[in-house]
């Protein structure tokens, strides 16, 4: 499992290349992801409360945030202020301050009441945590009941030639590309490795069920580089 504070320290040592980067390297498919797990958090037609976790630098909160109904409000939640810094002036820019808040915190020790939101989003950070069930079980108990967890997370795709050319671009292309950029070959050589340590698809999904999900299900997106998890609690 990953260490908390280098994780921490990571992310805060290239959060203000992070977007630049980010969108480079995922060749922007990382926006049509995003907007199909929004399709499965912004589908009540009442006031929503969503919790957005490891919200990094927004880009999940503030896409949730533009579908939302009125007098939705996206709270935005992460260990690195440095990426929250980078999330407080987009969010400024956009106009969005009444819509979406943010704070610093660890998934694993949320500071919320239980029951308290409708909705929590993970895009991209499940495989950071340190205690991965710890971080699930709290969004179960931060959730209201017939609350929905939507999860999305980089995976290795399941055909052969595909997981080759993933293999290829994710161990030796986005390091080499993200190292130069950024000036941290190692933050760019972690990312990669820690999707090819995450959980595969029937286990991660037990993993959930463990924790105390309900009704989960899961989607392939691109070959299966991408993939969603929801679950429910009961």
């Amino acid at each position: 499992m990953p260490n908390k504070e280098k994780i921490h320290s990571l992310f805060n040592g290239i959060s203000s290349n992070y977007d630049k980067l980010n969108h480079i390297l995922s060749l922007d498919i990382d926006k049509i992801w995003r907007k199909r797990a929004v399709r499965r958090i912004a589908d009540k037609k009442e006031a929503t409360d969503i919790l957005d976790i490891a919200c990094g630098t927004g880009d999940f909160s503030i896409a949730i945030a533009k579908k939302m109904p009125q007098g939705s409000h996206v709270t935005g939640l992460d260990l690195s202020e440095g990426m929250l810094a980078v999330m407080k002036e987009k969010v400024e820019r956009l106009g969005l301050s009444d819509k979406i808040s943010m704070m610093q915190g660890d998934c694993e020790n949320l500071p919320f009441a239980d029951n308290s939101f409708d909705r929590v989003s993970v895009a991209f950070g499940v495989r950071n945590f340190e205690n991965r069930e710890k971080g699930l079980t709290e969004m179960l108990r931060v959730l209201r009941p017939s609350g929905r967890l939507v999860i999305l997370e980089l995976s290795l795709p399941s055909n052969r030639i595909a997981r080759s050319l993933f293999n290829l671009y994710f161990l030796h292309i986005l390091p080499l590309i993200g190292g130069k950029v950024s000036g941290d070959k190692t933050a760019y050589s972690y990312l990669p490795a820690s999707v090819l340590q995450f959980p595969k698809k029937k286990e991660f999904k037990t993993i959930m069920s463990n924790c105390g999900y309900a009704n989960i299900s899961h989607k392939a997106f691109t070959l299966g580089i991408c993939r969603m998890y929801i679950g429910e609690k009961a």
